[in-house]
């Protein structure tokens, strides 16, 4: 999965046109963030924002990264996996990678809203409440498990250094990442792993180009609207008309004024976790 010896670059980027794009698109976004100064917590998602209603983060979040250094981490894992697009023999390949690039993208991100939930609400943890995450690790997760699945005696090689057997490389990573960079999100890393094996497995199946076009219309519909809808940026030249019945009663929920003090003050310290 590294690059071969006397292998020329180009024609590396021709055998893996769909990572390729991918990471040339993160690195412009991070340049673009750090060219006009967005914070993480502008980009992130975290359990607060998504029922606000912003859920636009669950894309921004993937394309978004702390650092260059946990863009070059991220990046290179990609790279490396970025095999897959060769591996259309064994039922994989470019169409296969795109189309389950974006289930990994939205399922993971829905996953951790909904870890989230449990913890912060059932367990009542609510440093959650505060957790930011921002990083393309869910779906470099998934499609290392992926590959552990379909291709077990397949090894993984990061910055052309570090060898892993595939079959292990999820939660080697996982362990490994938890252990040496503190921030790493366990719960977004888990996520991507956990998406990886229900679409090794057959678990979720079925997407075809018409299926992926579809996802890939809906994702920006509701990408759209939930920035309109949220208020965040200026989307003046759409109009949403309400749908509310103004005969029907509504209903709403009562909060004090404490309790909306407290929930500010935690929005205003929020802890960043890289995935």
């Amino acid at each position: 999965m590294s690059r071969g010896m006397g292998k020329p670059l180009v024609y590396e980027i021709w055998q893996k046109p769909a990572t390729s794009c991918i990471i040339g698109i993160c690195s412009a976004i991070w340049f673009f963030i750090q060219k006009k100064n967005i914070g993480y917590s502008q980009v992130g998602l975290s359990y607060e924002t998504a029922i606000e209603g912003q859920h636009w983060r669950i894309i921004t979040s993937a394309f978004s990264h702390v650092s260059v250094l946990h863009l070059v981490f991220n990046m290179s894992a990609l790279w490396s996996l970025g095999v897959v697009e060769q591996l259309g023999h064994i039922g994989l390949g470019v169409e296969f990678y795109l189309q389950y690039t974006l289930v990994l993208l939205i399922l993971s991100g829905i996953l951790v809203l909904v870890v989230y939930h449990v913890l912060i609400q059932k367990l009542k943890l609510e440093y959650f409440r505060r957790v930011t995450a921002v990083g393309y690790s869910c779906v470099v997760f998934g499609w290392m498990t992926i590959l552990a699945v379909k291709q077990p005696s397949t090894k993984l090689n990061l910055f052309g250094v570090l060898s892993l057997p595939i079959s292990f490389a999820p939660f080697e990573s996982l362990i490994f990442t938890s252990i040496i960079v503190p921030q790493a999100s366990f719960i977004g890393h888990l996520s991507g792993i956990i998406v990886g094996y229900s679409i090794g497995w057959g678990l979720i199946q079925g997407m075809d180009n018409y299926w992926a076009v579809t996802m890939l219309g809906w994702i920006v519909l509701v990408f759209i609207f939930s920035l309109k809808r949220s208020g965040t940026f200026d989307l003046s030249f759409i109009e949403i008309e309400s749908v509310t019945d103004p005969t029907l009663p509504t209903i709403g929920f009562v909060t004090s004024g404490n309790n909306r003090t407290i929930q500010s003050e935690e929005l205003s310290t929020r802890v960043a976790e890289i995935v």
